[in-house]
């Protein structure tokens, strides 16, 4: 991890802006966990402390698909593109927007209690938070202070996706990030500390800049001691052990640091992550020899001029399905997790083939680990190998990918050709697909974790995007690699159902007999 908590990414962030002391500068911090980090910079830059309270506009049907943000002063801004693929008129959401100013009347008062906004009107703002995701909220934040006047637009943050400038490059006239690693799932995965900021903590840390700017107005130190209200204390934070990033399918690498024109980031050391893999509920890696079936068996797989090693297991039914797997950045065949999943499709009737997507010394390659073109040709060579192979002919074919190799699935399912029968995605990144994404042909089923809510509204999004027979299951409680008690194997169970039902003769009656 790269942070103890939110007030030491912000002094980590605030060392980033020293530039900016003695300029006319007004930080503003995103309610609630980004008043913390928000507060540590204001008080480096000797800057007044403000906060950017945004609501976002949900569509009517769908209310975590953000359409747009409100702000105060009556500021809107509109996705009009999220609104023309999701269907929704203006008009339709009315009543979400009447709705949300209340709602944004009400933290404002609760917030600011008897404080004035702080003007920003020919200013330079500082928009801070902890972190960006999606980025929806930081782009909001940034167009509303815009409109309420700030001359300049600094957009500053600990820690952030590799591709955030290609998200908000438009956005701010600058870009500020201390760390930009490659596997981001969740911004608490880079803290140890990642409890939820309250309403009073929020309240703390505005009180504590007042206090500092009256006492910088009369030209003394700030007096006092350490106060307590900006700090976090130990929660969940939906990352894996200490100096963990993620599992086998999230393997993170900072990329090099660079200085991109007005986009500035920290330097920063390459890092990688590892993990047992343990959610595997019977603790094996190897699951047991099926009922029915030819038992597994190891292959190797001409691939990419290479050989790649694969784990094949073949069904007595010569008419069942065969799912093959494509594993997630930084995972291989051998992921205990794909391992889980391929048993439980077994069990219903259908054949499996686990495979490493790219050979020992490509997989050394971090640019080729994230090359989803180059992973989908390789599952598109997997498929032409195995249906050449004795025992597999024939048979229909489907694609289970975790990750980014989910994105892979759905490009390979693209292509034509490949007569693939079913995708279906687990923890994925279906938007990586990019444009392929309306190509897909194949019934897909998009399988997310609830508490995994970066994926999640990145699949919603990709979920627009979709022409084929699609849907979108939620496991609730489920964090990205699926690690709480009984989650993988409520996801294992949906993908069985959905190859059961869709992969043409594959394995009906066993899947009804569970």
């Amino acid at each position: 991890m790269y942070f103890t908590d939110r007030r030491d990414a912000g002094r980590q962030l605030a060392a980033r802006l020293t530039q900016l002391r003695g300029q006319d500068v007004v930080v503003v911090g995103l309610p609630r966990g980004g008043l913390p980090v928000a507060a540590e910079v204001a008080e480096a830059l000797r800057a007044p402390l403000d906060i950017c309270v945004i609501r976002k506009l949900g569509a009517p049907f769908q209310p975590e698909l953000g359409l747009g943000a409100i702000g105060e002063g009556g500021v809107r801004v509109l996705n009009r593109e999220v609104m023309r693929l999701a269907g929704v008129r203006e008009e339709q959401l009315a009543p979400v927007e009447e709705r949300e100013r209340a709602e944004l009347a009400r933290r404002v008062a609760r917030y600011r209690e008897d404080r004035p906004p702080i003007p920003l009107s020919g200013r330079t703002v500082v928009v801070v938070d902890d972190g960006v995701a999606t980025g929806s909220t930081a782009r909001a934040a940034c167009q509303i202070v815009r409109r309420l006047g700030a001359a300049r637009v600094v957009l500053a943050v600990p820690v952030a996706p590799t591709d955030w400038v290609a998200r908000l490059g438009e956005d701010a006239d600058e870009l500020v990030c201390v760390r930009t690693p490659v596997a981001f799932y969740a911004i608490g995965q880079f803290y140890e500390d990642f409890e939820q900021t309250s309403d009073r903590e929020v309240a703390d840390c505005l009180d504590r800049a007042t206090r500092w700017a009256a006492v910088a107005a009369g030209g003394e130190d700030e007096a006092g001691g350490e106060d307590d209200g900006g700090k976090a204390h130990h929660g969940r934070s939906g990352r894996g052990p200490a100096g963990h990033f993620g599992g086998p399918e999230s393997d993170a690498d900072d990329p090099p640091a660079t200085r991109h024109g007005r986009f500035r980031l920290g330097t920063h050391q390459s890092s990688h992550g590892h993990s047992n893999g343990g959610d595997d509920p019977g603790g094996s890696d190897d699951p047991p020899a099926t009922t029915g079936s030819t038992g597994p068996r190891e292959v190797e797989l001409p691939l990419g001029g290479g050989r790649s090693g694969g784990t094949l297991t073949l069904p007595a039914d010569s008419g069942a399905g065969v799912v093959l797997f494509a594993h997630g950045s930084g995972s291989s065949r051998h992921s205990p997790r794909n391992r889980f999943v391929a048993e439980r499709l077994q069990r219903v009737g259908l054949a499996t083939l686990l495979f490493d997507l790219l050979t020992e010394s490509e997989a050394a390659d971090r640019a080729k680990v994230f090359d989803i073109p180059l992973l989908a040709e390789r599952l598109t060579e997997a498929t032409r190998w195995l249906r050449a192979q004795p025992g597999a002919e024939g048979r229909p074919v489907g694609y289970f990918g975790a990750s980014t190799g989910a994105a892979a699935a759905l490009v390979a399912a693209a292509e034509s050709g490949t007569s693939v029968g079913a995708v279906v995605s687990r923890g994925g990144r279906p938007d990586l697909a990019g444009g392929r994404l309306p190509e897909v042909t194949a019934p897909t089923l998009l399988i997310v974790g609830g508490d995994d809510q970066l994926v999640l509204e990145l699949n919603r999004e990709a979920q627009l995007q979709l022409r084929c027979e699609n849907r979108l299951s939620v496991v609730p409680g489920a964090t990205h690699l699926f690690e709480e008690p009984g989650t993988l194997a409520a996801a294992a169970d949906l993908a069985a159902e959905w190859f059961a039902e869709h992969l043409p003769t594959a394995a009906g009656p066993a899947a009804a007999e569970g």
